[in-house]
């Protein structure tokens, strides 16, 4: 099966760096899915969640804004925040979720339904 590298980066260092089968993102005109062979586009990200989904599990990321190029093999998003939201123990997740929240509430965008965010952040809880 085809697969995408995908790379998630911050001005503070690499949040994700792997094969994926598909990546979901926020783009500002709405959610957009990419899978291998997509056609080459770049988009600005607006606050959101960035739902991945590898080989045997699904990874998320909250972003408050960014830029994402895609490719046919590849997806390159760079973010000014990120915060994973599935990796490391529960207690981690918590803090993630929570500090996730914070970030996404930090912006202060009308067209933006934050409800919606904080539901889809809280689905990996």
């Amino acid at each position: 099966m085809d697969k995408l590298r995908l790379s998630i980066v911050t001005p503070n260092g690499e949040i994700f760096n792997d094969e994926v089968k598909t990546v979901t993102l926020p783009g500002k005109e709405g959610e957009f899915g990419v899978l291998p062979g997509h056609s080459a586009l770049v988009s600005s990200l607006t606050v959101g969640v960035i739902v991945i989904e590898k080989e045997n599990s699904t990874e998320a990321v909250a972003i408050n804004w960014g830029h994402v190029k895609v490719d046919e093999k590849t997806v390159d998003v760079l973010a000014d925040g990120a915060i994973a939201l599935t990796s490391g123990a529960d207690s981690e997740i918590a803090k993630n979720i929570e500090a996730a929240k914070d970030l996404v509430n930090s912006v202060k965008d009308s067209n933006i339904s934050m409800a919606s965010v904080e539901a889809k952040i809280n689905s990996f809880a």
